[in-house]
């Protein structure tokens, strides 16, 4: 598990453009214990900052244990055929194009509450 959250929570920082800094303020963990989290050694947190640091992020900690593919995998087999087209283009994109489609469904949702 520590590698795979390692490379999941370093993956969603940069995704967010967050420093360990700003997790950290977010989160009241300190620098040095998320530090640990991300270093060669992957040291796994407690299911209470694994949650913290979930919340702090809007991800689940399912997504930061399991990463991207587990969720996808999920929503892959809901039964919504439209939904399921939507993440099978979504893939296809690199990754500047799913940021821009990710900031665009943020948007998106901000402008419409109901959504």
């Amino acid at each position: 598990m520590g590698h795979d959250f390692r490379k999941n929570l370093r993956s969603e920082l940069d995704f967010q453009g967050l420093t360990v800094k700003e997790l950290s303020a977010r989160t009241s963990i300190p620098i040095a214990t998320l530090d640990c989290y991300l270093g060669t050694r992957a040291t796994v947190p407690s299911v209470d900052a694994a949650f913290k640091i979930a919340q702090a992020l809007q991800v689940s900690v399912e997504y930061l244990v399991a990463g991207e593919m587990a969720n996808m995998e999920k929503s892959l087999k809901a039964p919504n055929r439209e939904v399921q087209e939507i993440f099978k283009w979504i893939e296809s994109l690199n990754s500047e194009q799913r940021k821009a489609i990710y900031k665009m469904i943020v948007a998106f949702k901000g402008n419409n509450k109901n959504v």
